[in-house]
């Protein structure tokens, strides 16, 4: 079959003058090969378990799902009516093919399936569905490492087995990105407390997850992370999957960045770089605005406005004579009462900053551990990718680093003919000029993944033009 494809994207992408990076687009994996890789790699258990099933949501009636709040799953998630897309996610020489048709220079490819592997609870399953991946993938994009690469599956239960993987799958099969869950659930059992949190490895983990850091850092690896939220928190719906799917790749970014940040491993690693995917950059633009607002009124010498130690108690009891009324009045005596409430004193100093551990000493010094280390997967179509370029309302008029990430491959993208030029769109509405679209669909991912690695780009159709950016060649 000859492809002769004609397309708005391949005419956008004509007139401008840089190659466009997908940073995000995906696979869909052809599990007869992949359950045969996991047989050979990880044994027939973990092969059996890939066999097809259906989430148990399915046998459930629909009393059965709302008495236990059975989170309706995925459902119908990959566009089938255009069987050449459906065909084009599976077949890597198919994808390539047709790249310059979606207008796409290089692509970084994830998973499909595979985003649930590093969250598995079993620990054999885990591991050895996240190492069976990683070959499949090393198999199907070996031939065409000059338009895609594939992103290794990083378990992260344990620092000992984030480790063992980094240094398979990049040491050994020689990947250049990596997927790592973006948080593990964890049972509490302490007491009478009984239930679950999200471990989110830099902040509050029983776990010294130091060592995964630097190691990617001496990887030249930018960690990214495509985990959901849909099963936790205000996403448990079980009848409306949009309900849950709503916000849900933000919520699990949103709390796994912000323990970067206060947890101070963007301090310790000032050029190590985290991707959020497929979660847009609305959040992240609030997040880096809401902590901003927060150092204002709590950071530093700040938070010694809500000290009870600074409250003059002998000015409040007059104001409290003079002023109270009726019932209040009444209760006059009851002012040690409303003291009392106010809090107990904190004696150690350490608790008293929440910023310490990310180097705070003024407010400014939050675009230096935020802005250069955290970038924002953001799909075509999301009109709010133009926030991210914002200068006279984000804070200190900085831009936030948003990538362009196509979703091909899910039902996101019914025609994946159309990415490319559904995000030119914000441009011809004047929302983004040229300048923002280069950084948007080129630069931003050219450094994100060729600054920590400058050979990660090397034989890839965009190697000269990435070679050429200051900040990366």
């Amino acid at each position: 079959m000859t492809l002769l494809e004609d397309s708005r994207s391949a005419r956008i992408r004509a007139q401008l003058d840089h190659p466009v990076i997908d940073a995000d687009g995906h696979f869909v994996e052809y599990m007869p090969l992949l359950v045969d890789i996991m047989a050979d790699v990880a044994g027939p258990k973990v092969a059996d378990h890939f066999g097809v099933r259906f989430p148990r949501w399915y046998g459930l009636s629909d009393q059965e799902r709302q008495a236990r709040r059975f989170t309706r799953p995925p459902w119908w998630a990959l566009p089938t009516a255009n069987t050449i897309d459906s065909a084009t996610s599976v077949l890597p020489r198919l994808l390539v093919d047709r790249m310059d048709a979606i207008g796409l220079d290089f692509a970084v490819l994830y998973p499909t399936n595979g985003l649930t592997a590093a969250h598995l609870a079993d620990e054999n399953l885990r591991v050895g569905a996240c190492r069976a991946w990683n070959v499949y993938q090393n198999e199907i994009f070996g031939a065409h490492r000059d338009r895609v690469t594939g992103v290794a599956v990083i378990p992260m239960h344990s620092p000992a087995e984030a480790l063992a993987e980094l240094d398979h799958a990049v040491g050994e099969l020689g990947h250049k990105a990596v997927l790592m869950a973006s948080y593990v659930t964890r049972h509490i059992a302490s007491g009478r407390r009984q239930g679950t949190y999200l471990d989110v490895f830099a902040l509050d983990s029983d776990y010294d997850y130091e060592p995964v850091w630097a190691r990617c850092a001496e990887l030249g690896i930018s960690p990214t992370f495509h985990s959901g939220g849909m099963g936790w928190g205000s996403r448990m719906s079980p009848s409306t999957y949009m309900y849950n799917h709503i916000g849900h790749f933000a919520a699990a970014s949103e709390a796994l960045c912000k323990a970067l940040f206060f947890g101070g491993v963007t301090k310790r690693y000032p050029t190590l770089k985290f991707g959020f995917l497929e979660g847009g950059v609305g959040w992240g633009v609030d997040l880096f605005a809401a902590i901003v607002a927060r150092w204002e009124k709590r950071g530093g010498g700040s938070v010694a406005n809500y000290d009870p130690d600074n409250f003059d108690r002998a000015m409040f009891a007059e104001l409290f004579d003079t002023y109270a009324e009726g019932r209040m009045r009444e209760r006059a005596d009851q002012i040690d009462d409303y003291w009392q409430r106010l809090g107990p004193g904190i004696q150690d100093p350490g608790q008293l900053d929440d910023f310490a551990a990310a180097g705070i000493g003024e407010a400014a010094d939050i675009v230096d551990r935020f802005i250069p280390n955290f970038y924002f997967g953001c799909e075509a179509d999301d009109p709010m990718n133009a926030w991210a370029f914002n200068t006279k309302g984000n804070p200190f008029g900085a831009k936030l680093r948003a990538i362009f990430s196509s979703d091909i491959g899910h039902w996101d993208v019914p025609d994946m003919l159309e990415v490319l030029e559904e995000a030119y769109e914000l441009v011809e509405r004047d929302l983004l000029d040229a300048d923002d679209f280069r950084e948007f669909v080129f630069s931003n991912a050219a450094g994100f993944y060729g600054e920590p690695n400058p050979k990660f780009f090397e034989g890839t159709a965009v190697e000269d033009a990435v070679a050429a950016l200051p900040s990366v060649g």
